[in-house]
């Protein structure tokens, strides 16, 4: 019995010196802040141009990610599939590109340089005649350390 409790004791007072040390190595080693260029698509409805929640989320993440960093650039590629009138594509993917434009810049990222375009269907059919779904914008942010 005196040797179970003396184990016993012995494994608790191992257990919290680890518990400390854990604690106080994760205080003290920490990884510098990468700054290396972001890239993420952000995705739509069909024929919308609103940011969806998953969208924001991924546009939030990607401020939260850039914070600390020199933000150089944002590039914002709105796109559409190649379904309907190209007319019309190449207006709802300048749409797009223009809504997650605004959502960037509400998400917290320090003010950049934004370049904004739109391409609509063009390039949406591959060789082999497929068609991809293409309802998104995909941002770049460039980023760099700051000094």
């Amino acid at each position: 019995m005196t040797r179970i409790l003396i184990a016993a004791g012995v494994m608790l007072a191992v257990g919290l010196s680890a518990c400390s040390t854990t604690s106080r190595r994760e205080r003290v080693v920490r990884a510098p802040r990468l700054c290396e260029d972001l890239t993420l698509p952000v995705y739509f409805e069909p024929n919308d141009a609103q940011v969806t929640r998953d969208g924001r989320r991924a546009i939030v993440a990607g401020a939260a990610q850039a914070k600390g960093c020199k933000v150089d650039e944002v590039r914002v590629l709105g796109l559409a599939d190649a379904a309907g009138d190209p007319a019309a594509n190449l207006e709802l993917s300048k749409k797009r590109a223009a809504s997650v434009a605004a959502a960037i810049r509400r998400a917290g990222l320090p003010d950049a340089e934004f370049e904004m375009s739109a391409v609509g269907q063009a390039g949406s059919v591959t060789a082999a005649g497929q068609a991809p779904v293409r309802r998104r914008a995909d941002v770049t942010i460039k980023l760099s350390v700051m000094k």
